[in-house]
């Protein structure tokens, strides 16, 4: 791992596992970031932004290790999973060998906390073992927002992104390694969840906090650091858009005002930094 994939708040270490990170193909979750509304953000680049505008974004999933706890915020899209987006159907990559390679084997992983319950957050909930979908985390409790889960549980539509439910979530319901909990239940003393709704009902952000650090774990209130400089560009797939920028715009403004560290969940390396206000607006800062 690299110093950008790690992070120390206190006491307690998130590491950075990568999924995948790609260059373009970002306007079918963002449609009003186009090349040449981004060019105008000088400072996306270049990190998260080409020089031509195409925008770079990533899927990874975050451990949070307290020294006690060791917690998997969203896991990605998996493997063998039957997707409707063509790159994302069937996929086979090495994530797994990559979270050991980390330092944090299968076993090793007492709780698995999903932001939300969209595709790309809980894909490696589960792998296909023998033909069956079996929670991959076996020593694991999984944590949803009840309200994300009753939602979606009455709600999804398969032919969206595909059978997400079935093959990512009821089966660790099934097995009873799901625990239901409030949008701001406290984990344990360093690690607490943040209500963030309007990209989905029961959508939560991730609080860190130890020996007087902060950091956040975005979530999607904010897929890219160009909805920092544009936070009326909302997400095509946002449950209620008003809702989702009256959200991203309280959580920018109090994210400024603090000066906590801000590990997004969707940007690409070096992926945190703060927020600062620029203006009417916000840039981020690595």
């Amino acid at each position: 791992m690299t110093a950008a994939n790690v992070w120390q708040i206190g006491g307690v270490k998130v590491t950075r596992v990568v999924e995948l990170e790609a260059t373009g193909g970002s306007r079918f979750i963002l449609p009003d970031a186009t090349p040449e509304a981004c060019r105008d953000i000088h400072w996306l680049a270049p990190h998260f932004m080409t020089p031509e505008g195409k925008l770079i974004m990533s899927v990874h999933a975050l451990v949070v290790d307290t020294g006690d706890r060791r917690i998997l915020v969203d896991t990605c899209i998996g493997n063998d999973k039957r997707r409707t987006m063509p790159a994302w159907d069937r996929m086979q990559t090495a994530f797994l060998d990559h979270l050991t390679a980390a330092g944090y084997p299968v076993e090793s992983i007492d709780t698995v906390l999903c932001t939300h319950l969209h595709v790309d957050h809980v894909g490696w909930n589960t792998r296909l073992v023998d033909g069956a979908w079996v929670p991959t985390f076996p020593q694991a409790r999984y944590l949803f927002a009840k309200t994300e889960w009753e939602y979606w549980d009455a709600h999804e539509d398969e032919s969206e992104y595909g059978p997400v439910m079935s093959d990512s979530v009821r089966p660790v319901v099934e097995a009873g390694l799901a625990d239901l909990v409030d949008m701001d239940a406290v984990i344990c003393p360093q690690v607490r969840l943040q209500p963030s709704p309007g990209h989905t009902p029961g959508h939560v952000s991730v609080v860190i906090e130890d020996a007087g650090e902060r950091a956040i774990i975005t979530g999607d209130f904010v897929h890219h650091p160009c909805q920092m400089a544009r936070p009326d560009w909302g997400s095509s797939a946002d449950w209620d858009g008003p809702q989702a920028r009256v959200t991203r715009e309280r959580m920018l403004a109090e994210m400024a005002g603090e000066g906590c560290l801000v590990i997004g969940t969707h940007f690409a390396t070096p992926t945190a930094g703060r927020v600062r206000r620029d203006g009417e607006v916000y840039r981020f800062e690595v």
